[in-house]
């Protein structure tokens, strides 16, 4: 299966205040979001991730704790090197948005798409913020505030998305 999740920024205690997470620590933060994955996602399955993975320093250690193969669409937040997270463990590292089976764009921040474009938009960046929905006929975000801080089924998002047509 393929999945999308944006925004974790793993060992990152400003982002639960910044975001008014549910966590009292970055420590349970951490540990319910890896949770989450790993009874979500299978060894065999495929995570996207979107930009602002986190764990600055420690993503080997986070990266091993994780099921499935993990590509990363790096976020502002993610400032090293595209060799830096393939050592780390991501399968694949982009800097710019990847298109998806010629319709799905897969970006860290949200791009712009009309009802005239062939495309639709899968994006984080945006966390909780109320001026984006969360899906239209023409995009999904997957920042974890939205997703439950677990990583989203592509049928469902493909659901979501069909539903809005």
């Amino acid at each position: 299966m393929l999945y999308f999740i944006a925004d974790t920024h793993f060992s990152e205690e400003n982002i639960i205040l910044y975001e008014n997470r549910p966590f009292k620590t970055v420590q349970e933060m951490d540990r319910e979001i890896v949770m989450r994955w790993n009874n979500t996602v299978k060894y065999n399955d495929i995570v996207y991730v979107l930009g602002d993975f986190g764990a600055t320093g420690n993503e080997k250690a986070v990266l091993s704790h994780l099921n499935g193969d993990k590509f990363l669409i790096k976020g502002n937040h993610d400032t090293n090197s595209n060799i830096y997270y393939r050592e780390a463990g991501f399968k694949e590292v982009s800097g710019l948005p990847v298109i998806l089976d010629s319709f799905w764009i897969l970006s860290h921040e949200p791009l712009y798409v009309n009802k005239n474009m062939p495309y639709a938009n899968i994006f984080g960046h945006v966390h909780n913020s109320p001026v984006f929905k969360t899906y239209s006929s023409q995009h999904y975000c997957v920042s974890v505030e939205r997703t439950d801080y677990t990583p989203l089924a592509f049928e469902e998002i493909i659901s979501r998305v069909k539903g809005n047509l």
